[in-house]
């Protein structure tokens, strides 16, 4: 196809920028490595992938995020830490700057859908400095067909400008740094720079679809899905923060991906937003994550920050000198258990994940609907001593939704929606554990990922809805005491300790940490929701 072809009638007058150097229209992903490396943006590992380096932003900027408080949209959004508000006035200053920035610049063009069902589909332009953030672009959401009259006739509902060498002045632009992502939800326009982190591109329109989506009854989720190869009523959706193994989980050679990060819950079932995976890599091994493993040597992919030998350019997947945080980002057709349509029925499972490094949670529990509204609203994970900076124990981490920084309106919002669904679906939910055992982190072991396997095996194919189980007497929720394969002691979390006094010691804090950060929620949650937290005497 000729480049001319590639050229979309409605171009970018819309958005201000004009009397740029060149335009690169939907180019390939061999021209867009073409591109990267003459442009020195990247290297070429061995077998393929384009590796890049992020420089001082090797994670998403969360303080430096802004939502435009405009008459259209105010009284609809979560208004606090998480959405901060920015002047209708500033975000046009700060708009109409960027496109001066980029006056004789060169920039690169995607156009593509966030949304695999039509009904719901949002068509987005993503325009970049550089073409690795094209490729990136064009990896992460859904890839338009390459029909000349398709191309040409696109109209973009969300564009994203990204800029990262385009830096804020906060005394003029009322930022905090000169970072920034801001959002103007009714013009439909995302503003990105400072920032080289590729991950803003694709959350910010996740944000976008978190506005969108409950206006049209569609619960949007942070979450992974997945179905059984041979029963397509079997569809389980992975909620979990970072580090939980929302992703590892959910490629299950068993089963067929449906996606690994963001989903959407319509009337008609489940259909991811994207068009790729964006996986975690640090310490990837062939062994434990072979699908993903994979995936990370391939033609297309694009790895970030990892680190590599520029003389054989072979990978180091253990070396997290750059940071902790080294992704993937590829398409989902590299993987060979996919849902090629990206959309699915009805879920017959919820998994909420946790790493628990407190060591108190059970592997595996059962929730009632009232409590599975509670963790969800809570949306709790740990982080460990060594991950930041003044870390010396545990820490709870509470994110509401397993998603806060992208939920726009608020929580209860999204808990309704999802309890009406899990109602009338009859969806059964469950609290996995993949943190701690036997004591906290630096006393107990990690969770091992065979069991944790082999219980979700036992959820997903409806034999542990057989076995037996026994209230937990802190936080409420069922727990099995027989699993076949799995030591009974194991279900038993405070059998596992040497010191049991320690142990109730330890889950009383831990309920208590679950009854402080849940307060801020009471007065939108129904009774039976603030009694299905945990009990503490």
């Amino acid at each position: 196809m000729e480049t001319k072809d590639l050229v979309p009638d409605y171009q970018l007058d819309h958005i201000g920028l004009h009397h740029l150097r060149q335009i690169h229209w939907n180019n390939s992903t061999p021209e867009l490595y073409e591109h990267a490396i003459r442009r020195y943006e990247g290297q070429i590992a061995h077998l393929g992938p384009l590796v890049v380096s992020m420089g001082q932003h090797t994670g998403r900027a969360a303080k430096d995020k802004y939502v435009v408080d405009e008459p259209e949209t105010t009284e609809h959004i979560w208004w606090g830490k998480v959405n901060v508000k920015y002047p209708e006035d500033r975000f046009h200053a700060l708009h109409h700057r960027m496109a001066a920035y980029l006056r004789g610049k060169t920039v690169f063009v995607q156009d593509c859908y966030v949304g695999a069902d039509e009904n719901y589909r949002q068509n987005v332009r993503v325009i970049t400095e550089f073409a690795w953030h094209s490729l990136f672009a064009r990896n992460m959401f859904i890839q338009m067909p390459r029909d000349r009259k398709v191309i040409r006739s696109f109209v973009p509902d969300f564009t994203v400008l990204h800029c990262p060498n385009f830096n804020a002045d906060p005394e003029e632009d009322g930022t905090r740094s000169g970072t920034f992502v801001a959002l103007h939800l009714s013009k439909k326009l995302v503003l990105i720079g400072g920032t080289a982190y590729a991950g803003e591109i694709k959350k910010s329109i996740f944000t976008a679809m978190n506005f969108l989506l409950p206006m049209q009854d569609v619960l949007s989720m942070h979450c992974s899905a997945n179905v059984n190869k041979s029963d397509s009523g079997d569809v389980a959706v992975f909620f979990g923060l970072s580090g939980t193994g929302k992703t590892t989980l959910s490629a299950d050679p068993n089963r067929l991906l449906i996606g690994d990060d963001e989903h959407g819950w319509s009337e008609k079932g489940i259909f991811n937003f994207e068009g790729g995976c964006y996986a975690k890599v640090i310490h990837l091994s062939r062994s434990a994550e072979p699908e993903i493993y994979e995936c990370v040597r391939r033609f297309g992919t694009i790895l970030e920050n990892v680190s590599m030998n520029t003389t054989t350019r072979r990978l180091d997947l253990d070396d997290a000198s750059f940071t902790e945080n080294t992704r993937a980002s590829y398409p989902l057709t590299h993987l060979p258990n996919i849902v090629p349509s990206r959309m699915s029925g009805h879920p017959r499972n919820i998994i909420m994940l946790t790493a628990d490094a407190f060591g108190v949670l059970p592997p595996i529990a059962k929730l009632t609907e009232d409590q599975a509204m509670y963790h969800f609203i809570s949306g709790y994970t740990a982080k460990v001593a060594g991950t930041e900076k003044g870390i010396k124990e545990p820490v709870a981490t509470f994110s509401a939704c397993f998603g806060a920084p992208f939920m726009v309106r608020h929580p209860s919002v999204y808990a309704q929606l999802l309890a009406r669904k899990i109602r009338e679906n009859r969806v059964n939910c469950w609290l996995v554990n993949t943190g701690w055992t036997g004591g906290p982190f630096g006393v107990g072991s990690r969770m091992k990922i065979e069991h944790t396997r082999l219980l979700l095996n036992a959820a997903l194919d409806g034999s542990l809805d057989r076995a037996p189980f026994k209230p937990d007497p802190t936080f409420g929720f069922l727990v099995p005491t027989e699993i076949k394969g799995i030591e009974s002691s194991l279900l038993d979390p405070r059998s596992t300790w040497a010191d049991q006094a320690a142990y109730d010691a330890k889950a009383r804090k831990l309920a208590l940490l679950f009854k402080e950060n849940f307060a801020q929620f009471f007065d939108q949650c129904s009774d039976s929701v603030r009694s299905a937290g945990p009990a503490v005497v």
